[in-house]
């Protein structure tokens, strides 16, 4: 099969140029066009993926203690029937677990120290199904013995108050009891039975653990005052939470792990997409430097171009000749930098570690920064638009200089020649 001479003529353009000094500094420029293409494809793919790889380490490490979805109560009271709105939920094929649970605001002191916490109220036996925290401390869960008031206190919270296993504590329920002195917060003696280090601070200094029954007689309750269920898919948990909320007899409160850090996940999607944009633009500065590379070509190939118009060739094919040596620049330089990025991206665990050794550096102390290794997530939906984008913009920088090529006058560029 003939291949079309514009593609050949195109294809030599581009590699030609490094063996004469007249045109030489033209095959420099193509050069840099080139690089640059790549570099700014590869720097788009490497932080892409390392903030995809934060968010992901961050959202694990948060859905470790959160649920997928929570279930409360009309008006946030408690629960009318828990057990028949469990099996309701578990009548989804999408959900694996569901625990009941009281969630309620209170003060832990220890002395004169004194910390706001959130304290939930959990089944031991059936909490490890809904959070992997729980299933990865069942142990220690069933310390929580109902009546003995027993607590799990995340590991901040502990060093923060100063206790450790076997110390007692004092539990400070926010509503209080009508004496007749006034209004007495109550108050509740507590043993601290363990500690948990979920990697995440808000919970780690925030978060206790108790028994369900306890936690009902503490803050004088009749029973749960919501559900948590966990899915085989994470990401379907708002499509989960809307069958849910049709399904379900009665009137409740549904709220996925999507919603409970709504600010938090807006925030990071809104700093990716500021950073896609951003990087574009040194993809965009690569591109029209090749504008500049087909535009001095065309001065430097005016002869040839006349040539091949008295020889019968179309402006169209003339203008495809150039539009095949920018495409080709762009191609080459797309395809270098997406080796490049997914090359750093899918080994930046070892990269990093040996940048760190050779500059006796660290980029992620861990006494600062919640992840103290560098992660990384590579994207095919993050990948293909950047190396659409790089193409198309390498096509829409060849089309002027080639529109200009096709309208040189062969008589006018060989009139000197």
């Amino acid at each position: 099969m003939q291949i079309p001479y514009e593609l050949v003529l195109g294809w030599r353009y581009t590699r030609a140029g490094r063996a004469t000094r007249r045109n030489g500094f033209i095959s420099f420029i193509s050069g840099v066009s080139m690089l640059g293409i790549a570099l700014g494809v590869a720097a788009l793919i490497i932080v892409l993926s390392v903030m995809n790889g934060f968010q992901k380490e961050v959202r694990d490490r948060m859905l470790g203690v959160v649920s997928h979805i929570e279930i409360f109560g009309p008006g946030g009271g408690v629960l009318p029937d828990p057990d028949k709105t469990m099996a309701e939920a578990r009548g989804n094929p999408q959900v694996i677990g569901a625990a009941p649970f009281i969630s309620a605001q209170a003060l832990v002191a220890r002395g004169e120290d004194m910390r706001g916490t959130l304290v939930r109220g959990i089944d031991p036996a059936r909490e490890p199904q809904v959070t992997d925290l729980a299933a990865n401390m069942q142990p220690v869960l069933a310390r929580l013995v109902p009546g003995q008031f027993g607590v799990v206190m995340g590991g901040e919270l502990a060093r923060a108050l100063g206790v450790r296993e076997g110390d007692p504590l004092t539990l400070i329920a926010p509503s209080g009891q009508v004496t007749p002195a006034g209004v007495v917060p109550r108050l509740k003696q507590m043993t601290v039975v363990g500690t948990f280090d979920s990697g995440h601070f808000e919970y780690d200094n925030g978060l206790v653990l108790l028994h369900e029954d306890d936690a009902a007689r503490i803050f004088r309750l009749e029973g749960p005052t919501g559900i948590r269920l966990k899915l085989k898919d994470l990401n379907q948990a708002r499509e989960v939470a809307a069958e849910l909320g049709s399904t379900l007899s009665g009137e409740f409160l549904i709220r996925d792990w999507t919603r409970q850090n709504r600010t938090w996940f807006a925030a990071v999607q809104v700093e990716k997409r500021m950073m896609f944009i951003i990087l574009t633009l040194i993809v965009a500065v690569a591109a029209f430097n090749l504008v500049s590379t087909l535009v001095m070509t065309v001065t430097d190939k005016r002869a040839d171009i006349a040539i091949l118009r008295t020889l019968g060739a179309s402006p169209g094919s003339i203008m495809g000749i150039f539009v095949v040596q920018g495409a080709a620049v762009g191609v080459i330089g797309t395809l270098a930098g997406l080796l490049l990025g997914l090359g750093i991206a899918f080994n930046i665990d070892v990269i990093v570690p040996a940048l760190e050794h050779a500059l006796n550096a660290s980029f992620l102390p861990k006494d600062i920064y919640l992840i103290s290794k560098m992660p990384s997530d590579p994207r095919r939906e993050d990948i293909m638009p950047i190396a659409l984008i790089s193409l198309a913009l390498a096509f829409v920088a060849t089309i002027y200089p080639s529109w200009r090529a096709s309208r040189v006058n062969p008589a006018e560029a060989l009139r000197y020649e």
